[in-house]
């Protein structure tokens, strides 16, 4: 069987423990004599006390008006032991201060503007890149190319086409014979 400790069975004895607490502690001690003794001694101790009571009736309101009257006998003591800061150091002080803010600031307001207006993206060209130039359709990867040009005039009639799967087509129509020439690139 365990036992409350000392605390639990000191706290039952004057009648101080919640209810569930008490309800435990009665219900142990109604079935064991060696807690029941235990709580014997704390009554006697506590019809004791009273008697050991020499100091009489605390004049409490006194006590409280003496106690705020040292801490502020305290407070009043430590204003004239402590030293004066000159006069330019608290200025220089403050200004260090009011930098820091500003500074804060400014990097705030900086922070949102870039994330406000985000610089546009870097196109980088990786892979093949199929494209329709002035004078023909031209196919780049790294750095070669592979370009089919006209020869024509500039007042030579020029179709484009792009298809969905990666094609181009470039068709010309020469204005002095009427030829058609039709250039195609498929990039798979």
């Amino acid at each position: 069987m365990k036992h409350p400790n000392q605390a639990t069975l000191a706290l039952h004895a004057g009648g101080d423990l919640g209810a569930v607490a008490g309800w435990r502690a009665r219900r142990h001690v109604a079935r064991c004599a060696e807690c029941q003794e235990e709580i014997a001694r704390f009554a006697e101790c506590r019809q004791l006390l009273p008697s050991l009571d020499d100091a009489g009736e605390a004049h409490w309101s006194r006590l409280a008006a003496e106690m705020k009257a040292n801490i502020r006998l305290g407070l009043a003591a430590g204003e004239c032991v402590r030293g004066e800061e000159p006069v330019g150091a608290r200025r220089v002080w403050s200004l260090a201060r009011a930098g820091v803010a500003l500074a804060s600031v400014v990097v705030l307001l900086a922070a949102g503007l870039m994330l406000e207006r985000p610089s546009p993206p870097v196109a980088r060209e990786t892979g093949v890149v199929l494209q329709a130039t002035a004078d023909g359709v031209q196919v780049r990867e790294g750095g070669q190319s592979l370009g089919l040009m006209h020869s024509g005039t500039s007042n030579d009639a020029v179709t484009y086409q792009v298809g969905a799967q990666g094609s181009v087509e470039a068709r010309y129509v020469d204005a002095e014979t009427g030829y058609v020439t039709v250039n195609t690139v498929d990039v798979e």
